[in-house]
C-alpha cells in the first residue's frame, strides 16, 4: 500500500533521504522551513524550490525536536537528540556551537524566550524534566521536575504573559507543558529568571485520555491540544481550561494549527491525513491525502499548511478560498467516479428485476 501511495504528487512533495521528525520556521525567514531528521541532520529547505540551502551536521542519532533563537539573539538552530543532549549551530554559517548536557533521556521539546536581558533555551525530555538554559553561557538556570510522571512531549508559552518577540517588564512568564502521562501542567518563571515553579501542583489540566502531543494558542489566547486519544480540543481560558470544542480526528494526532483568517482548524497524525475543520461548526470540511506514513509535524505559513512525515517528504496544502474550494470539488469528483464504478460492477454481477421474473417463469414451465 505504501509503495503504491508513495508515487502520488499531492501537496507538491519535497523528498528527503530520511524520516522527518520535526519542523519549525523563523519569523524573519519566510519561504523556508527547518526540519530535523532521523539520520541526525537538520536542514533549511526552501519551499518554492525544494532545495536544501543549509545542512547542519554532527549528531549520529535521530533529532526529535527543533527551535530557533529569538531575533534579538545571535542566530542559532537548536536540535534535541536521542543522545540526550541539545546541539546548536549558527543558523547562517552552519558552524557547530555549544552542546547542552543535563537530561537523562531523549530531548523531545524545545523553545526559546528572552527575559531579563538573557536569551533562554527551554527543553523538555522523556525523563519528565524541563530545563531552562542560559544560551550564551550554557548555564543551567532551573530544572523543573516533579509534576509530570512520564515524558514531556511539547512546550508552549502563554501569550498573555509573554509578548511575542518582546522584552518583559515585571511579568511572570507562564509556560504550559504536555506529556505522555496525559497531563498538561503550568509553570511560572519570574521575569528576572530567579525562580521557576509549578502552578497548582495538585491540579493539572486533564482533558484527554492519553498522551498530549501538541499545544497551540490561538488569537483568542485559548489553547488547542492534540492527543493520542484521537481528538483535538479547544481548552477555554475563561472556563479554566475546560474543553469547549472537541474534534474527533479518528487516530492519534501529532499536531494542530489554527488558520485565523479562514476560520479553519487543521489536524494531522498517524493516519497520514491532513484534516480541515470548520472552526465555527466543528464539521469536517475536507481531508488532504498524500503522505504515505505517519505525519510527525505541521506548521502554518501564511495560509499554507506545511506537513512533514516519516515518509521523508515535506508537503504543502493551501487553505486559500479558491485553492481549498478546488480541492473539495476534485475530491467530490473522484468520489463520484468511484461510486459509479462500483455501481457498474454491481450491475454486471446482479440480474435485473425483469430478468429475475423471466427466470422464475422458465423454472415454473420446466416444472410442469
Amino acid at each position: 500500500r505504501k509503495t503504491l501511495k508513495s508515487n502520488n504528487d499531492h501537496g507538491s512533495p519535497i523528498r528527503l533521504q530520511s524520516k522527518i521528525l520535526a519542523i519549525t520556521s523563523h519569523p524573519t525567514d519566510s519561504g523556508a522551513v527547518y526540519v530535523a531528521e532521523s539520520a541526525g541532520t537538520a536542514r533549511r529547505v526552501v519551499l518554492d524550490t525544494g532545495v536544501t540551502s543549509h545542512l547542519y551536521r554532527g549528531p549520529t542519532t535521530p533529532l526529535t525536536s527543533l527551535a530557533l533563537s529569538t531575533p534579538s539573539c545571535n542566530d542559532f538552530v537548536f536540535a534535541g537528540s536521542w543522545d540526550k543532549s541539545i546541539w546548536s549551530w549558527n543558523r547562517n554559517t552552519r558552524a557547530s556551537k555549544r552542546r547542552y548536557f543535563g537530561h537523562s533521556d531523549f530531548v523531545k521539546a524545545l523553545l526559546c524566550i528572552r527575559a531579563n536581558g538573557a536569551d533562554v533555551l527551554i527543553s523538555g525530555s522523556a525523563d519528565a524534566s524541563i530545563i531552562l538554559w542560559n544560551i550564551e553561557t550554557g548555564e543551567k538556570l532551573h530544572t523543573l521536575k516533579g509534576g509530570h510522571t512520564r515524558g514531556i512531549l511539547n512546550l508552549a508559552i502563554d501569550p498573555t504573559t509573554y509578548p511575542s518577540l518582546a522584552e518583559h517588564d515585571g511579568i511572570s512568564i507562564v509556560m504550559f507543558s504536555a506529556g505522555s502521562d496525559r497531563e498538561i501542567r503550568r509553570w511560572r518563571i519570574s521575569d528576572d529568571l530567579s525562580t521557576g515553579s509549578e502552578i497548582e501542583t495538585d491540579n493539572p489540566v486533564l482533558q484527554h485520555e492519553t498522551s498530549v502531543y501538541s499545544l497551540h494558542f490561538d488569537a483568542d489566547d485559548d489553547l488547542w491540544t492534540a492527543s493520542a486519544d484521537g481528538s483535538v480540543k479547544c481548552l477555554s481560558r475563561e472556563r479554566g481550561w475546560q474543553a469547549d470544542t472537541t474534534l474527533v480526528h479518528g487516530d492519534y494526532i501529532r499536531a494542530v494549527v489554527v488558520d485565523e483568517r479562514g476560520g479553519w482548524v487543521v489536524s494531522a497524525g498517524r493516519d497520514e491525513d491532513v484534516k480541515i475543520w470548520d472552526r465555527a461548526s466543528g464539521e469536517l470540511h475536507h481531508t488532504f491525502s498524500g503522505h504515505f506514513d505517519e505525519i510527525t509535524g505541521m506548521l502554518l505559513s501564511g495560509q499554507t499548511v506545511v506537513t512533514v512525515s516519516i515518509d521523508a517528504t515535506i508537503r504543502r496544502w493551501s487553505l486559500k478560498t479558491e485553492d481549498l474550494g478546488k480541492a473539495v470539488r476534485e475530491a467530490e469528483g473522484a468520489k463520484n467516479e468511484v461510486e459509479m464504478e462500483e455501481q457498474v460492477v454491481q450491475k454486471n454481477g446482479i440480474t435485473t428485476d425483469d430478468e429475475d421474473r423471466e427466470l422464475a417463469e422458465l423454472m415454473e414451465s420446466d416444472g410442469e
